[in-house]
């Protein structure tokens, strides 16, 4: 690696020194904004098919997100662990060894391959999953249609993960937002075709739904592999003369990745779970948790491009060997997302409606009333829990970028078993605390989970940790004695 980097760190004298510092404000959001843009696209598209869903009918939006949550947790797992290709593609970058970042990429195409093959064997098990879980028939069947489909993209959508993340390891944001606007233009063109069967289509319903993000995922691919296999990345980072199978890079990967997958898997996997207790309240309650999480995406998933852009800027100077630059820029994304996030829950709280109504607009009023009730009720857990989400994600990202992915699974999976699920069960099951008790354990689940990883930022154990191996110097094994001058 690098050592001949001073690993300093310029002094905070107001916000002019530290936009313009390195680490600072300004190069945060050079790679940040992109990637903001590009996970925008995502609660834009889940934004859309969610309220189209809300306008074809209660059921069709009550059973999307169960559906689409349980398909997207097995997902998540692999998506997790190849994403993490990111990580190693920012340090070798920042250590300088650009012609590891193409073979680190392909060691995530297979996990992609192997994830995907494993979501469609899943296909025929989906009648006994959703009749376990127990929800009304007419509701079960098109929760079973929407998963299967769904299990069909989960491969296409792995492999662009990979590729976005070796993308945004380099610091080549750019062209992930742009891909990611192409995709979500087809998604909701198709969307509104197929959903409702204009253009001469047939009319689909949440089987239209789940085709269309399908066709869009594999459209996202597609334009992806095009980029990154252009001369300019294939000569300097080995994108294609570095498909070979390593299992060195390989076994690296699972090591660092499996935990971030699996720390991704179980966050998806509690609200899941949490989701589908709430079911078990009936299609009021769980049509405005549904609508609430799907508001909360429009906060979330920004928040989700910077802690991206935290990963990689910590796995750059990682790899330069700066520490305290990784840690400096890590502050500097907290204070702009905190703003950001301080923004939106004072408008989840004052203007409930503005974010509700589209959801309201071609649902028959009657119907919808107690799910706007409830739902204003909800936003107000999630303008609180959003502000530790900051946290959460800053934090988390911080040291999952320095390698510490361990830590980060097991606090996960502790804090959602212990704190949400097994609470929520037991309030919903034993105790009729109904759908706000349950929510009361998912907010405190994820205060609870902020608060632990700023503790584990601040104790900087992670700014010791490297993920790749050192760079080899050849030193000849005798050396021309020197001259002496005489």
């Amino acid at each position: 690696m690098n050592t001949l980097i001073t690993d300093t760190v310029p002094p905070a004298r107001g916000l002019r020194a530290r936009w313009h510092a390195p680490g600072g404000y300004s190069e945060v959001l050079r790679i940040a904004f992109p990637l903001i843009i590009s996970t925008g696209t995502w609660s834009i598209q889940h934004f859309v098919d969610r309220m189209f869903l809300a306008w074809y009918s209660p059921e069709a939006i009550a059973a999307a997100v169960p559906a689409g949550l349980l398909s997207f947790t097995v997902t998540c797992l692999f998506m997790g662990t190849a994403s993490y290709v990111g990580t190693f593609v920012a340090q070798y970058y920042g250590a300088g060894q650009y012609s590891r970042c193409g073979p680190s990429l392909w060691q995530g195409m297979y996990v992609a391959l192997i994830g995907g093959i494993f979501q469609i064997m899943l296909i025929p098990l989906s009648n006994d999953i959703f009749r376990a879980i127990g929800h009304a028939p007419a509701l079960m069947e098109q929760e079973r249609i929407y998963f299967e489909i769904m299990c069909w993209g989960a491969g296409p959508v792995i492999a662009s993960s990979a590729l976005a993340a070796f993308l945004a390891g380099l610091g080549h944001t750019k062209p992930v937002m742009w891909i990611n606007i192409f995709t979500t233009a087809v998604h909701l063109v198709l969307d509104w075709i197929l959903i409702f069967g204009h253009l001469g289509f047939p009319e689909m319903g949440i089987a239209g739904a789940g085709i269309a993000m399908v066709i869009a995922f594999v459209t996202g691919l597609i334009a992806s592999l095009l980029f990154v296999g252009r001369s300019a990345h294939a000569r300097t980072y080995h994108t294609i003369s570095g498909w070979r199978f390593e299992r060195e890079l390989f076994s690296r990967l699972v090591r660092y990745g499996v935990p971030s997958g699996i720390q991704f898997f179980i966050d998806i996997a509690g609200f899941t779970a949490f989701v589908i207790l709430i079911g078990r309240l009936g299609t009021t309650a769980l049509a405005a948790t549904n609508i609430a999480f799907n508001i909360n995406t429009l906060a979330f998933m920004p928040m989700m491009g910077t802690g991206i852009a935290v990963s990689v800027l910590v796995g750059q100077h990682m790899g330069e060997n700066r520490p305290a630059l990784a840690e400096y820029t890590t502050c500097s994304a907290f204070h702009l997302t905190c703003l950001y996030m301080f923004a939106i829950a004072f408008f989840y709280v004052a203007t409930p409606g503005i974010f509700i109504e589209p959801f309201a607009s071609q649902s028959d009023p009657t119907a919808f009333a107690p799910i706007r009730h409830d739902t204003v009720v909800l936003l107000r857990f999630v303008a609180l829990y959003s502000l530790f989400d900051t946290m959460n994600i800053v934090f988390a990202s911080a040291i999952k970028g320095a390698g510490d992915t361990f830590f980060v699974m097991v606090l996960q999976v502790a804090l959602a078993v212990v704190v949400m699920i097994i609470p929520s069960y037991i309030a919903i099951e034993y105790c009729s605390m109904g759908l706000y008790g349950a929510w009361i354990f998912a907010t405190a689940y994820i205060i609870l989970l902020g608060i632990a990883f700023f503790i584990r930022f601040r104790k900087g154990a992670w700014k010791s940790m490297r993920i790749i191996e050192e760079r080899r110097f050849a030193v000849p094994p005798t050396f021309p004695e020197a001259p002496t001058g005489e």
